[in-house]
């Protein structure tokens, strides 16, 4: 299924059947009444950002599975089958496709108040890459600018705490996150951020080993061997989102957790490069943030 703004294309690929119909309230019931008379396996749409939420929501209560997939894994199956053509119609057909080549695995339903958490953390990143430049910017700018800068960052700061007070009410009614907080605020270098971030964006956490969370996140070394040839084994892909803060936390921890210094120090200290050596360290942090969600131990030194 495609999603767009004002439209949603549908097709069902073993009827090979298409249709189009408004992204509104009205157009969804539409659509999922007209989806009652086939044996539906899965509802697979692409993710953008938010035009697919309230389908999914609908399709959720009326026990469809739904699966929102990352729109590159459509397009790198659109390469395999070399389809280069692209229109609302032909997207719908070649989702549909997608849908019964690979079997994408289902998305969990999530709640109004999870998305706004969401929604919050996002909010506050942008928030905070604003104040960096601003920051920045009254480093390099003439002296009579850096008043207005300053205006700016201040001003960026006030939102910030305001951002930071909804999420915290929000996240007071995820009652199931209420043990694991708890558990992951224990381990040092650990912040709020980071927590928020791993529930909302990380739901796997503890029901994975620590293989697995690692290359969820992004930060396994993956190879690149072929032949004789052994390259040099680098991190790629995951989730962006959390990475990102993960990194932030684990720059925190190299200073304040005492095995994650120590492991920082032993690799600096055989030589590898400093950013290598953060990147294995926040390897370790997850696989042992996983580790400890997963026993439902909090954090013993």
């Amino acid at each position: 299924m495609v999603i767009g703004k004002f439209e949603l294309d549908v097709c069902i690929y073993e009827k090979q059947i298409h249709w189009q119909d408004e992204n509104t309230e009205g157009g969804i019931k539409r659509i999922l009444k007209r989806l009652a008379h086939y044996q539906v396996e899965r509802l697979v749409m692409e993710a953008t950002g938010r035009y697919e939420f309230d389908l999914a929501q609908a399709a959720h209560k009326k026990s469809i599975p739904v699966c929102i997939v990352k729109p590159l894994r459509v397009r790198k199956f659109a390469g395999a089958i070399e389809q280069s053509a692209k229109t609302d119609k032909l997207d719908a057909q070649l989702i549909a496709e997608f849908a019964f080549r690979v079997k994408p695995k289902t998305t969990p339903e999530k709640s109004k108040n999870l998305l706004a958490i969401k929604d919050l953390i996002s909010r506050r990143r942008q928030l905070m890459t604003m104040r960096t430049q601003e920051m920045n910017r009254s480093q390099i700018m003439a002296k009579s600018l850096e008043v207005s800068c300053k205006r700016i960052v201040r001003y960026l700061d006030q939102e910030i705490k305001r951002i930071e007070t909804r999420l915290a009410k929000h996240v007071e009614e995820q009652a199931e996150w209420t043990e694991k907080q708890v558990i992951l605020k224990s381990a040092p270098g650990v912040g709020d951020t980071l927590v928020y971030t791993l529930l909302a964006d990380l739901p796997e956490l503890g029901s994975l080993n620590g293989k697995e969370v690692s290359s969820l996140v992004g930060v396994a070394p993956i190879n690149r061997d072929s032949g004789k040839m052994r390259g040099k084994r680098r991190i790629q892909g995951g989730r962006h989102s959390v990475r990102t803060i993960l990194y932030m936390a684990t720059l925190s921890a190299t200073q304040c957790n005492p095995v994650i210094r120590a492991f920082y120090q032993q690799l600096v200290a055989q030589g590898k490069h400093k950013k290598v050596a953060i990147t294995a360290c926040m390897r370790k942090f997850i696989t042992m943030l996983n580790a400890m969600v997963r026993d439902r131990c909090e954090w013993a030194y």
